[in-house]
């Protein structure tokens, strides 16, 4: 349910600018403000389920994310809707570190621990790829606000179950929560990511963007060095001396970067592109769903065989070959064109996300599991973060670059003018309304701008997810001791 909402909103988009008339940078801030609170609240909510047990704050998240699912439901703006997302994240951060805590808790066998972790992160990117799915079968049945209210009987079945089956585990002696460490990294990620979400309005040389950008890094900066010198850290930065965890954290962040920022775009392009409804669309992506679940299940048999190092590095590259492959499409492709790209992002993502993160939890003493856990899932949704922000703001500046050079001999009226820049629905919207020649033109100069800032993106997420795999193959160990 946690990962399902990272995406399931994406085939939802499309609904969202016609109904509530979003750009966008406002659909990056509606995705991306669940992905920024989740991770920046993760070490926290950590190292505070160690603390206080982790049964406990699971069940707490619970009630938390269903509370916000409701409120997310019947938001009657963008603003409240990202308000509203940004409530389901701090549940959600409640909730997953917890998870893999209790897992790894109630599975002491090396062997053992290494299945129940494929299992989850099966369960995890089977989430993250049912997202559209899940979200086109309600959007064919029901108005957008169900795609999170379905949340709330799925989160009491999970309360009802969970109080009688779920045993409570905690750290004797757990640190106190660091509110500061917390503070700085909420703050530092946030800019950094408004920054990026906002530099195709704003301009990527203006002065604000250019100071967020700085004042984020800067930020996350003195973040590193609180968490040096503090005596009790939100984040151990002791953890990152031993190369099987830096390289593993740093690729599972690298794969939800190529993983949620195709995602993002892909729905728009089966939507807006060629034509699907939002159903039509969530079907079409069962095929990454699938490699997802079945290689999932498969990857510690591969761990076994190849070691974590050839593991991971393989997802990472067929995660980069997937992502190339799709950026080669033109306004005249069909869907059986990215489908190969689309099962080697699967492929690559199922290989890679269990072997990441049984690497982590593998490193650690049984007592920070918590904590450990939560940097685990920092780094992937912060991973997942940037990609859609800039995944999704290299689109957004070719796609206005493309149209401003195209509207420029035309007289085009302000209101209209903005509505065809914000994104290529509202461009399509006008397209309709003109009709005739005119309206045709507009329709193929909109797609044939958005094929050519979604190629941009996909393109540069292969170039990531290439080094990505190279970055494992020079820092994690061949087999762990």
């Amino acid at each position: 349910m946690v990962n399902l909402d990272s995406t399931v909103l994406n085939v939802a988009l499309p609904t969202l600018v016609r109904d509530l008339h979003a750009g966008d940078s406002q659909l990056q801030w509606i995705v991306d403000a669940y992905v920024m609170v989740f991770a920046g609240l993760l070490l926290v909510m950590g190292s505070l389920a160690d603390r206080v047990g982790r049964k406990r704050v699971f069940l707490a998240g619970l009630a938390a994310f269903a509370a916000g699912s409701a409120w997310a439901a019947f938001s009657g703006s963008v603003g409240m809707l990202i308000a509203a997302r940004a409530s389901m994240g701090i549940g959600a951060a409640m909730m997953m570190p917890s998870t893999l805590s209790i897992i790894t808790d109630a599975f002491r066998d090396p062997g053992e621990r290494q299945r129940a972790i494929g299992m989850w992160a099966a369960t995890s990117g089977v989430g993250v790829a049912l997202g559209p799915i899940v979200g086109g079968l309600l959007l064919a049945h029901f108005w957008w606000g169900s795609v999170f209210l379905i949340n709330v009987p799925i989160a009491v079945i999970g309360l009802v179950l969970a109080v009688p089956l779920v045993p409570d585990s905690r750290n004797p002696a757990a640190r106190r929560p660091d509110l500061p460490g917390a503070l700085m990294s909420i703050a530092g990620l946030g800019l950094v990511l408004w920054a990026i979400i906002e530099a195709p309005v704003k301009g990527w040389s203006s002065g604000v963007v250019l100071g967020a950008g700085l004042a984020g890094v800067g930020v996350l900066g003195l973040f590193a060095g609180w968490e040096f010198v503090t005596a009790e850290p939100m984040l151990d930065l002791g953890f990152f001396r031993n190369r099987r965890f830096s390289g593993a954290i740093a690729s599972v962040g690298l794969v939800t970067f190529g993983l949620f920022g195709s995602l993002f775009v892909l729905t728009q392009y089966l939507q807006f592109e060629l034509g699907y409804t939002a159903l039509q669309a969530g079907v079409r992506v069962i095929p990454a769903a699938a490699a997802i679940a079945v290689i999932a299940a498969i990857s510690p048999f591969a761990v076994r065989l190849a070691g974590p190092k050839i593991t991971l590095a393989a997802g990472l590259l067929t995660i980069a070959g997937g992502l190339w492959q799709m950026s080669g499409a033109t306004i005249a492709s069909t869907y059986l064109s990215t489908l190969p790209g689309m099962i080697m992002l699967g492929i690559g993502a199922g290989l890679a996300i269990p072997c990441a993160t049984a690497s982590v939890m593998g490193t650690l003493p049984q007592e920070h599991t918590g904590v450990g856990s939560a940097t685990n899932g920092t780094f992937l949704q912060v991973g997942g973060a940037l990609g859609v922000a800039v995944i999704g703001s290299l689109l957004s500046t070719r796609y206005q670059s493309s149209m401003t050079s195209a509207l420029a001999p035309y007289p085009v009226p302000a209101t209209l003018e903005h509505a065809i820049l914000g994104s290529v629905g509202g461009a399509l919207v006008v397209a309709a309304h003109v009709g005739g020649h005119l309206g045709a033109v507009l329709a193929h100069l909109a797609r044939t701008a958005f094929m050519s800032g979604m190629d941009l993106g996909l393109a540069a997420g292969a170039i990531v997810a290439a080094a990505g795999g190279l970055l494992a193959l020079v820092v994690m160990p061949s087999r762990p001791r």
